[in-house]
This record gives C-alpha cells, structure tokens and sequence, in this order.
C-alpha cells in the first residue's frame, strides 16, 4: 500500500530510527508481488546501515518461494548473509509445540479410565 500510494520512502525512513528491525516467519504467508518489491526494497535499504533479525522456517535454498524471481532471490539473500550470524535450529522444539505436548500427556492422564473425557478447547492446538 505505501508504495501504491507513493509513500514508501516515507515509510522506511519512519522505520530507520529503529537500530533493529525484527521480520518474524518470512515465508510462512506468501506474499503478491508488490508486496515482496517492499520487502526486497526494505532489505536493500537497511543493508550495512542498520540491524534486520529474520526468522523463518525455510532455508535459503527455498527463499525462491518467497521472492519468486532467482535474480531478486540471490539478491535478498547476498544482503542477508553479509555481515550477519546465522543461527540454525534444526529439530528443536518450539514453546508452542512443549505447551501442545504438555497439554496431550495431561489430557491422558485426566482421560485415563474417564469415559466422559472430551478434552478441553485447546487440546491440540
């Protein structure tokens, strides 16, 4: 929308007196191409000028899921390497996931010899 409306510049310099800009879960909504020309365009702004912290659940060699074009793709990913600690978790369990588990095993404990047992709403949420 702030680029529909001419406004980007606007925008990111709005976001540059933040020293860190933290983008959780790239990738996990796909995104049109207007809106992946802002994030390129964000990245590229912010690069060797101030901190960006990603997070997603795609590795590198799948972020042509999220910016579609190779060239555009390579691109993101060069500014995103350089200069940066990258840290991989890979097979750890999530906060989440724990309260999910921990939820399961109490629901079977109370379950155990209850036939009336339903669960609660959040049982596996």
């Amino acid at each position: 929308m702030a680029k529909r409306d001419l406004k980007l510049s606007r925008a990111l310099k709005a976001l540059d007196v933040f020293e860190l800009l933290i983008l959780d879960d790239i990738g996990y909504v796909q995104q049109g191409p207007d809106e992946v020309d802002v994030l390129f365009t964000l990245m590229a702004e912010r690069y060797e000028r101030r901190s960006m912290l990603i997070t997603s659940n795609l590795v590198f060699s799948e972020w042509g899921k999220i910016f579609k074009d190779p060239m555009t793709t390579a691109a993101a990913i060069d500014r995103v390497v350089h200069h940066s600690v990258i840290l991989e978790f890979a097979e750890v369990k999530t906060y989440r996931g724990e309260v999910a588990e921990r939820r399961k095993t109490a629901a079977k404990g109370k379950g155990a010899g209850d036939d009336n047992y339903a669960g609660d709403a959040t049982d596996g949420a």
